[in-house]
Protein backbone atom coordinates (compact mmCIF):
# COMPACT_ATOMS: atom_id res chain seq x y z
CA UNK A 1 0.00 0.00 0.00
CA UNK A 2 1.58 3.46 -0.93
CA UNK A 3 2.35 5.98 1.86
CA UNK A 4 -0.79 8.29 1.39
CA UNK A 5 -2.75 5.02 1.23
CA UNK A 6 -1.64 3.96 4.59
CA UNK A 7 -2.38 7.20 6.37
CA UNK A 8 -5.55 7.94 4.85
CA UNK A 9 -6.72 4.37 6.19
CA UNK A 10 -6.83 5.83 9.99
CA UNK A 11 -9.13 9.07 8.90
CA UNK A 12 -12.31 8.73 9.85
CA UNK A 13 -14.33 11.13 7.58
CA UNK A 14 -17.61 12.64 8.32
CA UNK A 15 -19.40 15.84 6.53
CA UNK A 16 -22.72 17.38 7.14
CA UNK A 17 -24.09 15.87 4.20
CA UNK A 18 -22.70 12.50 4.42
CA UNK A 19 -25.50 9.42 4.98
CA UNK A 20 -24.92 5.81 5.66
CA UNK A 21 -21.71 6.11 7.09
CA UNK A 22 -19.16 3.62 7.18
CA UNK A 23 -18.63 1.70 10.70
CA UNK A 24 -16.14 3.35 12.74
CA UNK A 25 -16.38 6.83 11.18
CA UNK A 26 -16.40 9.26 13.93
CA UNK A 27 -17.97 12.64 13.18
CA UNK A 28 -16.92 15.77 15.86
CA UNK A 29 -18.97 19.09 16.72
CA UNK A 30 -19.65 21.29 18.92
CA UNK A 31 -23.61 20.07 19.22
CA UNK A 32 -24.77 16.70 19.26
CA UNK A 33 -27.36 17.19 16.24
CA UNK A 34 -26.38 20.22 15.06
CA UNK A 35 -23.75 22.66 13.68
CA UNK A 36 -21.03 21.84 11.31
CA UNK A 37 -19.18 18.89 11.19
CA UNK A 38 -15.27 18.40 11.51
CA UNK A 39 -13.34 15.50 10.22
CA UNK A 40 -10.60 13.67 12.61
CA UNK A 41 -8.11 10.77 11.70
CA UNK A 42 -6.59 8.89 14.42
CA UNK A 43 -2.53 8.68 13.93
CA UNK A 44 -1.31 5.21 12.76
CA UNK A 45 2.53 4.59 12.68
CA UNK A 46 4.35 3.09 9.40
CA UNK A 47 7.27 2.24 8.00
CA UNK A 48 7.90 3.97 5.13
CA UNK A 49 11.60 4.64 2.63
CA UNK A 50 12.55 8.06 3.04
CA UNK A 51 14.20 9.89 -0.04
CA UNK A 52 16.26 12.99 -1.01
CA UNK A 53 16.08 14.38 -4.38
CA UNK A 54 19.28 16.40 -5.55
CA UNK A 55 20.63 18.03 -8.56
CA UNK A 56 23.05 16.21 -10.39
CA UNK A 57 25.41 16.14 -13.41
CA UNK A 58 26.66 13.34 -15.99
CA UNK A 59 29.96 12.45 -16.95
CA UNK A 60 31.44 9.64 -18.55
CA UNK A 61 32.94 7.00 -16.14
CA UNK A 62 36.14 6.50 -18.24
CA UNK A 63 37.94 9.17 -20.24
CA UNK A 64 40.94 8.19 -22.81
CA UNK A 65 42.80 10.80 -24.86
CA UNK A 66 44.14 9.74 -28.40
CA UNK A 67 47.57 10.98 -28.64
CA UNK A 68 50.42 9.89 -31.93
CA UNK A 69 53.20 7.82 -30.46
CA UNK A 70 54.90 8.59 -33.46
CA UNK A 71 55.31 11.54 -35.78
CA UNK A 72 54.43 11.93 -39.22
CA UNK A 73 51.90 13.16 -41.52
CA UNK A 74 47.82 12.33 -41.42
CA UNK A 75 47.47 10.44 -43.86
CA UNK A 76 42.86 9.86 -43.42
CA UNK A 77 40.72 9.97 -40.69
CA UNK A 78 39.20 6.34 -40.43
CA UNK A 79 35.72 7.14 -37.95
CA UNK A 80 32.67 9.17 -37.86
CA UNK A 81 33.12 12.15 -34.84
CA UNK A 82 30.14 11.27 -32.22
CA UNK A 83 30.22 7.45 -33.54
CA UNK A 84 30.69 4.37 -31.00
CA UNK A 85 34.08 2.89 -31.55
CA UNK A 86 35.48 -0.11 -30.35
CA UNK A 87 39.09 -0.78 -28.20
CA UNK A 88 41.43 -1.56 -30.84
CA UNK A 89 40.00 0.15 -34.00
CA UNK A 90 42.57 2.08 -36.36
CA UNK A 91 41.29 6.11 -35.99
CA UNK A 92 44.26 7.57 -37.75
CA UNK A 93 46.50 6.39 -40.72
CA UNK A 94 50.10 8.38 -40.21
CA UNK A 95 52.17 8.27 -43.57
CA UNK A 96 53.82 4.61 -43.11
CA UNK A 97 56.95 5.02 -45.51
CA UNK A 98 59.92 5.90 -43.39
CA UNK A 99 59.05 3.91 -40.56
CA UNK A 100 58.73 0.86 -43.22
CA UNK A 101 62.05 1.60 -44.53
CA UNK A 102 63.69 1.80 -40.97
CA UNK A 103 61.85 -2.00 -39.87
CA UNK A 104 63.47 -3.44 -43.62
CA UNK A 105 66.53 -1.87 -42.69
CA UNK A 106 66.53 -3.33 -38.71
CA UNK A 107 65.82 -6.41 -40.33
CA UNK A 108 68.93 -6.67 -42.91
CA UNK A 109 71.04 -5.55 -39.90
CA UNK A 110 69.65 -8.25 -37.71
CA UNK A 111 70.38 -11.09 -40.65
CA UNK A 112 73.98 -9.52 -41.01
CA UNK A 113 74.71 -9.99 -37.01
CA UNK A 114 73.37 -13.70 -37.35
CA UNK A 115 75.46 -14.53 -40.23
CA UNK A 116 77.96 -13.04 -38.25
CA UNK A 117 77.27 -15.07 -35.12
CA UNK A 118 77.32 -18.09 -36.84
CA UNK A 119 81.06 -17.38 -37.97
CA UNK A 120 81.43 -17.00 -34.44
CA UNK A 121 81.44 -20.86 -32.64
CA UNK A 122 81.91 -21.25 -29.12
CA UNK A 123 85.42 -23.04 -28.39
CA UNK A 124 86.27 -25.30 -25.64
CA UNK A 125 89.71 -25.06 -24.00
CA UNK A 126 89.69 -29.21 -24.29
CA UNK A 127 88.61 -28.95 -27.90
CA UNK A 128 92.14 -27.75 -29.01
CA UNK A 129 95.53 -29.25 -27.60
CA UNK A 130 97.66 -26.40 -28.52
CA UNK A 131 95.68 -23.29 -28.46
CA UNK A 132 96.66 -21.05 -25.87
CA UNK A 133 94.98 -19.75 -22.88
CA UNK A 134 94.50 -16.59 -24.30
CA UNK A 135 93.85 -17.79 -27.56
CA UNK A 136 90.77 -19.62 -25.31
CA UNK A 137 89.71 -16.11 -23.68
CA UNK A 138 89.72 -14.57 -26.89
CA UNK A 139 87.66 -17.12 -28.94
CA UNK A 140 84.90 -16.64 -25.96
CA UNK A 141 84.92 -12.99 -26.25
CA UNK A 142 84.24 -13.05 -30.01
CA UNK A 143 81.73 -15.26 -29.75
CA UNK A 144 79.68 -13.10 -26.60
CA UNK A 145 80.63 -10.39 -28.82
CA UNK A 146 78.96 -11.57 -31.89
CA UNK A 147 75.72 -12.85 -29.67
CA UNK A 148 75.48 -9.25 -28.26
CA UNK A 149 75.44 -7.80 -31.64
CA UNK A 150 72.33 -10.08 -32.73
CA UNK A 151 70.59 -9.08 -29.32
CA UNK A 152 70.91 -5.40 -30.03
CA UNK A 153 69.86 -5.73 -33.72
CA UNK A 154 67.16 -7.75 -32.48
CA UNK A 155 66.00 -5.31 -30.43
CA UNK A 156 66.29 -2.39 -33.43
CA UNK A 157 64.37 -4.62 -35.45
CA UNK A 158 61.26 -4.94 -32.10
CA UNK A 159 61.97 -0.76 -32.00
CA UNK A 160 61.17 -0.65 -35.60
CA UNK A 161 58.27 -3.42 -35.42
CA UNK A 162 56.62 -1.07 -32.82
CA UNK A 163 56.96 2.27 -34.53
CA UNK A 164 56.07 1.11 -37.85
CA UNK A 165 52.59 -0.66 -36.18
CA UNK A 166 52.03 2.80 -34.09
CA UNK A 167 51.63 5.00 -37.28
CA UNK A 168 47.94 3.09 -36.89
CA UNK A 169 46.70 4.86 -34.39
CA UNK A 170 43.54 2.51 -32.47
CA UNK A 171 41.28 3.74 -29.84
CA UNK A 172 42.44 2.94 -26.29
CA UNK A 173 39.19 1.78 -24.86
CA UNK A 174 35.69 0.93 -26.14
CA UNK A 175 33.43 4.01 -26.17
CA UNK A 176 31.97 7.40 -28.06
CA UNK A 177 34.78 9.20 -30.10
CA UNK A 178 34.41 12.80 -29.90
CA UNK A 179 35.42 15.62 -32.29
CA UNK A 180 38.72 15.46 -34.09
CA UNK A 181 41.10 18.06 -33.36
CA UNK A 182 43.80 17.54 -37.11
CA UNK A 183 42.56 16.30 -40.66
CA UNK A 184 44.02 14.78 -43.88
CA UNK A 185 47.53 16.29 -44.21
CA UNK A 186 47.85 17.78 -40.56
CA UNK A 187 51.48 16.96 -38.94
CA UNK A 188 51.28 14.69 -35.95
CA UNK A 189 54.06 14.67 -33.11
CA UNK A 190 54.98 11.98 -30.66
CA UNK A 191 53.76 12.70 -27.47
CA UNK A 192 51.92 16.18 -28.14
CA UNK A 193 50.03 17.99 -25.58
CA UNK A 194 46.89 18.36 -27.51
CA UNK A 195 44.66 14.73 -28.08
CA UNK A 196 44.27 13.96 -31.65
CA UNK A 197 40.29 13.18 -30.14
CA UNK A 198 39.16 12.01 -27.13
CA UNK A 199 37.06 8.61 -26.20
CA UNK A 200 34.31 8.58 -23.91
CA UNK A 201 33.14 5.46 -22.05
CA UNK A 202 29.38 6.30 -21.21
CA UNK A 203 27.85 2.82 -20.16
CA UNK A 204 27.73 3.01 -17.53
CA UNK A 205 27.77 7.04 -16.55
CA UNK A 206 28.76 8.74 -13.57
CA UNK A 207 26.25 11.38 -11.74
CA UNK A 208 27.63 13.63 -9.35
CA UNK A 209 25.36 14.66 -6.43
CA UNK A 210 25.92 17.23 -4.08
CA UNK A 211 24.17 16.84 -0.54
CA UNK A 212 24.57 18.88 2.45
CA UNK A 213 26.91 17.68 5.29
CA UNK A 214 23.59 18.07 7.13
CA UNK A 215 21.33 15.91 6.49
CA UNK A 216 24.38 13.32 6.08
CA UNK A 217 24.94 13.76 10.07
CA UNK A 218 20.94 13.42 10.65
CA UNK A 219 20.74 10.62 8.56
CA UNK A 220 24.01 8.98 10.38
CA UNK A 221 22.59 9.73 13.82
CA UNK A 222 19.02 8.78 13.14
CA UNK A 223 20.46 5.14 12.11
CA UNK A 224 22.61 5.27 15.39
CA UNK A 225 19.75 5.68 17.32
CA UNK A 226 17.71 3.12 15.69
CA UNK A 227 14.79 5.59 14.18
CA UNK A 228 15.89 5.22 10.84
CA UNK A 229 17.56 1.95 9.23
CA UNK A 230 19.23 1.31 6.22
CA UNK A 231 17.15 -0.37 3.38
CA UNK A 232 17.40 -3.98 2.93
CA UNK A 233 16.85 -4.69 -0.70
CA UNK A 234 18.77 -2.04 -2.10
CA UNK A 235 20.69 -0.16 0.78
CA UNK A 236 22.31 2.54 -1.94
CA UNK A 237 19.58 2.53 -4.63
CA UNK A 238 19.20 6.00 -6.62
CA UNK A 239 16.40 7.02 -9.20
CA UNK A 240 17.28 9.52 -11.89
CA UNK A 241 14.66 12.22 -13.22
CA UNK A 242 15.04 13.87 -16.39
CA UNK A 243 15.38 17.38 -17.32
CA UNK A 244 11.74 16.65 -18.74
CA UNK A 245 10.19 15.73 -15.68
CA UNK A 246 10.23 11.63 -17.16
CA UNK A 247 11.69 8.76 -14.93
CA UNK A 248 14.80 7.42 -16.11
CA UNK A 249 14.04 4.16 -17.14
CA UNK A 250 17.46 2.29 -15.22
CA UNK A 251 18.10 2.24 -11.55
CA UNK A 252 21.56 3.44 -10.32
CA UNK A 253 23.83 3.08 -6.89
CA UNK A 254 25.58 5.40 -5.10
CA UNK A 255 29.52 4.56 -5.76
CA UNK A 256 31.19 4.82 -2.04
CA UNK A 257 34.07 2.84 -1.71
CA UNK A 258 36.36 5.97 -2.02
CA UNK A 259 35.73 8.73 0.57
CA UNK A 260 33.20 11.45 -0.34
CA UNK A 261 34.72 15.12 -0.79
CA UNK A 262 33.79 17.64 1.37
CA UNK A 263 33.42 20.93 0.14
CA UNK A 264 34.09 24.34 1.61
CA UNK A 265 30.63 24.75 0.87
CA UNK A 266 29.38 22.62 3.74
CA UNK A 267 28.20 20.09 1.24
CA UNK A 268 29.11 16.31 0.52
CA UNK A 269 30.10 15.03 -2.85
CA UNK A 270 29.41 11.64 -4.11
CA UNK A 271 29.16 9.49 -7.39
CA UNK A 272 26.39 7.43 -8.43
CA UNK A 273 26.62 4.84 -11.48
CA UNK A 274 23.69 4.15 -13.51
CA UNK A 275 23.62 1.64 -16.78
CA UNK A 276 22.96 3.39 -20.05
CA UNK A 277 22.83 0.89 -22.52
CA UNK A 278 20.82 3.03 -25.03
CA UNK A 279 23.09 5.89 -25.02
CA UNK A 280 20.28 8.03 -23.46
CA UNK A 281 22.76 9.86 -21.10
CA UNK A 282 25.42 11.97 -22.36
CA UNK A 283 28.05 13.69 -20.42
CA UNK A 284 27.33 17.51 -19.32
CA UNK A 285 23.74 16.72 -18.73
CA UNK A 286 21.92 18.06 -15.81
CA UNK A 287 19.25 15.72 -14.23
CA UNK A 288 17.82 15.06 -10.20
CA UNK A 289 19.06 12.28 -8.67
CA UNK A 290 16.69 10.59 -5.61
CA UNK A 291 18.65 9.26 -3.36
CA UNK A 292 17.13 6.71 -0.60
CA UNK A 293 18.42 7.63 2.92
CA UNK A 294 16.49 4.84 4.29
CA UNK A 295 13.61 3.31 6.04
CA UNK A 296 11.79 5.50 8.66
CA UNK A 297 10.60 3.01 11.50
CA UNK A 298 6.82 4.08 13.42
CA UNK A 299 6.73 7.22 11.09
CA UNK A 300 3.91 9.62 11.82
CA UNK A 301 2.28 11.30 8.67
CA UNK A 302 -0.47 13.89 9.07
CA UNK A 303 -2.44 15.54 6.08
CA UNK A 304 -0.95 18.71 4.72
CA UNK A 305 -4.31 20.53 4.90
CA UNK A 306 -4.51 20.17 9.12
CA UNK A 307 -0.88 21.83 9.96
CA UNK A 308 -1.41 25.13 10.09
CA UNK A 309 1.39 27.75 10.86
CA UNK A 310 1.79 31.11 12.80
CA UNK A 311 3.34 34.27 11.75
CA UNK A 312 6.58 32.74 13.37
CA UNK A 313 6.44 30.06 11.09
CA UNK A 314 6.09 27.21 14.44
CA UNK A 315 3.30 24.89 13.01
CA UNK A 316 0.48 22.99 15.15
CA UNK A 317 -2.59 21.06 14.61
CA UNK A 318 -5.40 20.29 16.38
CA UNK A 319 -5.75 17.34 18.73
CA UNK A 320 -9.22 15.77 20.20
CA UNK A 321 -8.56 14.76 23.70
CA UNK A 322 -10.01 12.28 25.62
CA UNK A 323 -12.26 14.54 27.25
CA UNK A 324 -14.07 15.55 23.85
CA UNK A 325 -11.90 18.78 23.83
CA UNK A 326 -9.99 20.27 21.14
CA UNK A 327 -6.14 21.31 21.96
CA UNK A 328 -3.67 23.11 19.74
CA UNK A 329 -0.29 21.36 19.79
CA UNK A 330 2.83 22.50 18.08
CA UNK A 331 4.65 19.94 16.20
CA UNK A 332 8.00 19.28 14.53
CA UNK A 333 7.79 18.62 10.70
CA UNK A 334 10.42 16.93 9.43
CA UNK A 335 9.46 16.90 5.30
CA UNK A 336 6.76 16.21 2.89
CA UNK A 337 5.85 12.73 1.85
CA UNK A 338 4.01 12.11 -0.86
CA UNK A 339 1.58 15.06 0.00
CA UNK A 340 1.73 14.67 3.82
CA UNK A 341 3.93 16.03 6.41
CA UNK A 342 6.36 13.83 8.45
CA UNK A 343 5.98 14.40 11.83
CA UNK A 344 9.10 15.03 14.09
CA UNK A 345 8.00 15.79 17.73
CA UNK A 346 4.71 17.24 18.92
CA UNK A 347 2.36 14.04 18.61
CA UNK A 348 1.92 10.30 19.14
CA UNK A 349 0.53 7.31 17.69
CA UNK A 350 -3.30 6.73 18.53
CA UNK A 351 -4.12 10.31 19.05
CA UNK A 352 -6.60 12.18 17.05
CA UNK A 353 -6.27 15.16 14.93
CA UNK A 354 -8.39 17.08 12.96
CA UNK A 355 -8.02 16.69 9.50
CA UNK A 356 -11.31 19.10 8.17
CA UNK A 357 -13.17 21.89 9.55
CA UNK A 358 -10.59 22.90 12.11
CA UNK A 359 -12.07 26.98 11.92
CA UNK A 360 -15.64 25.13 13.30
CA UNK A 361 -13.38 23.66 16.66
CA UNK A 362 -11.57 26.54 18.43
CA UNK A 363 -9.08 25.51 20.59
CA UNK A 364 -10.40 23.74 24.03
CA UNK A 365 -13.72 23.73 22.62
CA UNK A 366 -16.25 20.78 24.09
CA UNK A 367 -17.01 18.50 21.47
CA UNK A 368 -19.12 15.63 21.48
CA UNK A 369 -18.17 12.50 19.53
CA UNK A 370 -20.72 10.94 17.41
CA UNK A 371 -20.04 7.51 15.99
Amino acid sequence: MSTRGLALAGVLCVTAACNGQADGQQTVGPEATVGPEVTVMTLQPQSIMLTTEVPGYTSASVKAEVRPQVSGTILRRNFEEGADVRAGQVLYQIDPLTYQVAYNSAKAALSLAEAMAARQPPRRRSGDPGATEQQDDDADAEYKWAQADVMKAQAAVDKARIELAATRIRAPISGRVGPSTVTSGDLATAGQPTPLATVLQIDPIYVDVTLPSTDILHAMQDRTSGKQQQAAAAPSQARLRLSDGNEYAYAGKLELSAAPTVADTGSVTVRAVFPNPEGQLLPGMSVRVQVQEGVRNQALLVPQRSVIRDTTGQASVLVVGSNNRVESRPVTTERMVGGQWLIGAGLKAGERIVVDGRRYAPSDAPLRIHT
